[in-house]
Protein backbone atom coordinates (compact mmCIF):
# COMPACT_ATOMS: atom_id res chain seq x y z
CA UNK A 1 0.00 0.00 0.00
CA UNK A 2 1.40 3.39 -0.98
CA UNK A 3 2.13 6.10 1.57
CA UNK A 4 -0.45 8.46 0.06
CA UNK A 5 -3.17 5.79 0.35
CA UNK A 6 -2.26 5.11 3.96
CA UNK A 7 -2.49 8.83 4.68
CA UNK A 8 -5.93 9.04 3.04
CA UNK A 9 -7.18 6.07 5.07
CA UNK A 10 -5.79 7.55 8.30
CA UNK A 11 -7.41 10.92 7.57
CA UNK A 12 -10.74 9.24 6.76
CA UNK A 13 -10.64 7.17 9.94
CA UNK A 14 -9.75 10.27 11.93
CA UNK A 15 -12.72 12.19 10.48
CA UNK A 16 -15.13 9.31 11.19
CA UNK A 17 -13.87 9.00 14.78
CA UNK A 18 -14.22 12.77 15.28
CA UNK A 19 -17.79 12.71 13.93
CA UNK A 20 -18.76 9.77 16.14
CA UNK A 21 -17.22 11.45 19.19
CA UNK A 22 -19.12 14.66 18.39
CA UNK A 23 -22.42 12.77 18.04
CA UNK A 24 -21.84 10.81 21.27
CA UNK A 25 -21.06 14.03 23.14
CA UNK A 26 -24.21 15.67 21.73
CA UNK A 27 -26.30 12.62 22.67
CA UNK A 28 -24.93 12.64 26.23
CA UNK A 29 -25.76 16.33 26.66
CA UNK A 30 -29.24 15.65 25.24
CA UNK A 31 -29.74 12.96 27.87
CA UNK A 32 -28.70 15.38 30.62
CA UNK A 33 -31.20 17.95 29.32
CA UNK A 34 -34.02 15.39 29.31
CA UNK A 35 -33.28 14.54 32.94
CA UNK A 36 -33.58 18.24 33.90
CA UNK A 37 -36.79 19.12 32.05
CA UNK A 38 -40.42 18.68 33.14
CA UNK A 39 -42.98 19.25 30.39
CA UNK A 40 -46.69 20.02 30.14
CA UNK A 41 -48.56 18.23 27.35
CA UNK A 42 -52.19 19.06 26.51
CA UNK A 43 -53.92 16.93 23.86
CA UNK A 44 -57.19 18.01 22.23
CA UNK A 45 -60.18 15.76 21.64
CA UNK A 46 -59.93 16.35 17.87
CA UNK A 47 -58.60 18.79 15.29
CA UNK A 48 -61.86 20.69 14.84
CA UNK A 49 -61.51 24.41 15.50
CA UNK A 50 -63.92 24.09 18.45
CA UNK A 51 -61.90 21.34 20.12
CA UNK A 52 -58.61 23.08 19.43
CA UNK A 53 -59.96 26.26 20.98
CA UNK A 54 -61.14 24.29 24.02
CA UNK A 55 -57.65 22.82 24.36
CA UNK A 56 -56.15 26.31 24.64
CA UNK A 57 -58.83 27.49 27.05
CA UNK A 58 -58.26 24.44 29.28
CA UNK A 59 -54.51 25.01 29.06
CA UNK A 60 -54.93 28.54 30.41
CA UNK A 61 -57.28 27.31 33.11
CA UNK A 62 -54.88 24.59 34.26
CA UNK A 63 -51.95 27.01 34.33
CA UNK A 64 -53.98 29.30 36.57
CA UNK A 65 -55.65 26.61 38.67
CA UNK A 66 -52.37 24.80 39.26
CA UNK A 67 -50.22 27.91 39.55
CA UNK A 68 -48.50 26.53 42.65
CA UNK A 69 -46.99 23.71 40.58
CA UNK A 70 -46.12 25.91 37.58
CA UNK A 71 -44.15 28.53 39.51
CA UNK A 72 -40.80 26.81 39.18
CA UNK A 73 -40.81 25.07 42.56
CA UNK A 74 -41.64 21.70 41.00
CA UNK A 75 -38.80 20.04 39.13
CA UNK A 76 -38.06 16.56 37.81
CA UNK A 77 -36.71 15.35 41.15
CA UNK A 78 -39.73 16.35 43.26
CA UNK A 79 -42.46 16.13 40.59
CA UNK A 80 -43.97 12.85 41.79
CA UNK A 81 -43.99 13.99 45.40
CA UNK A 82 -45.58 17.37 44.66
CA UNK A 83 -47.84 16.67 41.69
CA UNK A 84 -49.37 13.25 42.31
CA UNK A 85 -51.21 14.29 45.51
CA UNK A 86 -52.99 17.13 43.68
CA UNK A 87 -53.77 15.22 40.47
CA UNK A 88 -57.27 14.00 41.48
CA UNK A 89 -58.41 17.51 42.39
CA UNK A 90 -56.78 19.09 39.34
CA UNK A 91 -58.38 16.49 37.08
CA UNK A 92 -61.79 17.00 38.69
CA UNK A 93 -61.49 20.77 38.33
CA UNK A 94 -60.39 20.49 34.68
CA UNK A 95 -63.32 18.23 33.84
CA UNK A 96 -65.74 20.64 35.54
CA UNK A 97 -64.29 23.49 33.45
CA UNK A 98 -64.85 21.49 30.25
CA UNK A 99 -68.42 20.69 31.30
CA UNK A 100 -69.14 24.35 32.07
CA UNK A 101 -67.83 25.19 28.61
CA UNK A 102 -70.61 23.01 27.19
CA UNK A 103 -68.77 19.76 26.47
CA UNK A 104 -69.27 16.31 27.97
CA UNK A 105 -65.66 15.22 27.37
CA UNK A 106 -63.76 13.43 30.06
CA UNK A 107 -60.35 14.79 31.09
CA UNK A 108 -57.47 12.59 32.19
CA UNK A 109 -54.38 14.09 33.81
CA UNK A 110 -51.35 12.01 34.64
CA UNK A 111 -47.63 12.25 35.27
CA UNK A 112 -45.71 9.99 32.90
CA UNK A 113 -42.62 9.53 30.79
CA UNK A 114 -43.50 10.49 27.24
CA UNK A 115 -41.61 10.38 23.96
CA UNK A 116 -41.28 13.72 22.17
CA UNK A 117 -39.73 14.45 18.81
CA UNK A 118 -37.26 17.33 18.53
CA UNK A 119 -39.30 20.44 19.33
CA UNK A 120 -38.67 24.14 19.55
CA UNK A 121 -40.36 26.33 22.14
CA UNK A 122 -39.73 29.97 21.23
CA UNK A 123 -35.91 30.16 21.26
CA UNK A 124 -35.30 26.83 23.01
CA UNK A 125 -35.00 23.52 21.15
CA UNK A 126 -35.34 20.29 23.11
CA UNK A 127 -33.82 17.10 21.65
CA UNK A 128 -35.98 14.07 20.93
CA UNK A 129 -36.44 11.44 23.61
CA UNK A 130 -38.45 10.60 26.70
CA UNK A 131 -39.29 13.35 29.17
CA UNK A 132 -41.26 13.39 32.39
CA UNK A 133 -44.48 15.24 31.55
CA UNK A 134 -47.78 16.31 33.05
CA UNK A 135 -50.13 14.86 30.41
CA UNK A 136 -53.63 16.27 29.93
CA UNK A 137 -55.92 14.35 27.57
CA UNK A 138 -59.27 15.83 26.58
CA UNK A 139 -61.91 13.35 25.44
CA UNK A 140 -60.54 10.86 22.92
CA UNK A 141 -57.23 12.72 22.71
CA UNK A 142 -57.04 12.44 18.92
CA UNK A 143 -56.32 16.08 18.15
CA UNK A 144 -53.15 18.09 17.81
CA UNK A 145 -51.37 18.80 21.06
CA UNK A 146 -49.90 21.81 22.81
CA UNK A 147 -46.83 21.60 24.98
CA UNK A 148 -44.48 23.79 26.97
CA UNK A 149 -41.83 23.48 29.64
CA UNK A 150 -42.96 23.35 33.28
CA UNK A 151 -39.41 23.25 34.58
CA UNK A 152 -37.56 25.44 33.87
CA UNK A 153 -40.86 27.37 34.18
CA UNK A 154 -41.40 28.60 30.62
CA UNK A 155 -45.19 28.11 30.63
CA UNK A 156 -45.66 31.18 32.79
CA UNK A 157 -45.96 34.26 30.53
CA UNK A 158 -44.05 36.46 32.98
CA UNK A 159 -41.10 34.07 33.20
CA UNK A 160 -37.79 35.33 31.88
CA UNK A 161 -36.85 32.46 29.57
CA UNK A 162 -33.18 33.45 29.41
CA UNK A 163 -32.77 33.64 33.19
CA UNK A 164 -34.67 30.39 33.71
CA UNK A 165 -32.50 28.26 31.44
CA UNK A 166 -29.32 29.83 32.81
CA UNK A 167 -30.42 28.85 36.33
CA UNK A 168 -31.06 25.23 35.37
CA UNK A 169 -28.84 24.26 32.45
CA UNK A 170 -25.06 24.07 32.27
CA UNK A 171 -23.17 26.13 29.72
CA UNK A 172 -22.90 23.07 27.46
CA UNK A 173 -26.65 22.38 27.75
CA UNK A 174 -27.52 26.02 27.03
CA UNK A 175 -25.42 25.93 23.88
CA UNK A 176 -27.33 22.84 22.72
CA UNK A 177 -30.88 24.07 23.46
CA UNK A 178 -30.16 27.40 21.78
CA UNK A 179 -28.98 25.62 18.62
CA UNK A 180 -31.20 25.70 15.55
CA UNK A 181 -32.22 22.23 14.29
CA UNK A 182 -32.03 23.54 10.73
CA UNK A 183 -28.29 24.08 11.13
CA UNK A 184 -27.54 21.34 13.66
CA UNK A 185 -27.80 17.90 11.99
CA UNK A 186 -26.99 16.10 15.25
CA UNK A 187 -30.56 16.80 16.41
CA UNK A 188 -31.76 14.53 13.59
CA UNK A 189 -29.21 11.82 14.40
CA UNK A 190 -30.30 11.79 18.06
CA UNK A 191 -33.96 11.76 17.02
CA UNK A 192 -33.48 8.71 14.76
CA UNK A 193 -31.64 6.91 17.56
CA UNK A 194 -34.34 7.75 20.13
CA UNK A 195 -37.10 6.70 17.72
CA UNK A 196 -35.44 3.31 17.25
CA UNK A 197 -35.19 2.93 21.04
CA UNK A 198 -38.88 3.77 21.37
CA UNK A 199 -39.90 1.26 18.67
CA UNK A 200 -37.82 -1.50 20.28
CA UNK A 201 -39.26 -0.66 23.71
CA UNK A 202 -42.86 -0.77 22.42
CA UNK A 203 -42.31 -4.09 20.67
CA UNK A 204 -40.72 -5.51 23.81
CA UNK A 205 -43.74 -4.45 25.90
CA UNK A 206 -46.17 -5.93 23.37
CA UNK A 207 -44.39 -9.27 23.40
CA UNK A 208 -44.56 -9.59 27.20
Amino acid sequence: MSLSKKIKISVTVGIVVAILFSICSFAKTSEEIRSDVLRLHVIANSDTSVDQNLKLRLRDYILQEGKDIFNGSVNVENAVEKIEPVLPELEKSAKAFVNRAGFDYDVKISLSNEYFTTRTYETVTLPAGKYLALRVVIGSGEGHNWWCVMFPPMCVPAADKKDEIENVFSEKEIKLVESKPKYEPRFKVVEIYEQLKEIISEKSEQSQ
